[in-house]
């Protein structure tokens, strides 16, 4: 059965297109949920409201997640609180996309 931790790795899949970063080192992850049943709630919100990948975010979510063992349904829910910033990337992202000094 698969692990929270296993569920973070497998989002580090899904890049956003424009910025050609991860959801999880951009910071877009909020909280990954797994109950014993085998169903993952993945809380994120996007880099703003009128992101274009925003349609398909869900589906690349579902899409990584799949495959992992024990996986029955994935529940995507996208949020706007706490507002996304460049200070929630992680380290390697901000020197990826040139925000060092944040």
């Amino acid at each position: 059965m698969t692990n929270v931790d296993e569920i973070k790795e497998a989002l580090k899949q899904v890049y956003d297109p424009e910025l050609g970063v991860n959801v999880v080192d951009l910071g877009l992850v909020y909280g990954t949920d797994l109950d014993e049943a085998g169903n993952v709630k993945v809380t994120m919100t996007l880099t703003s409201p009128g992101c274009p990948i925003g349609p398909m975010v869900g589906e690349m979510v579902q899409d990584a997640l799949a495959p992992l063992d024990g996986i029955k349904q994935v529940d995507v829910d996208i949020v706007w609180t706490p507002p996304w910033g460049p200070h929630m990337m992680t380290e390697d992202a901000k020197l990826e996309l040139g925000f060092g000094g944040l």
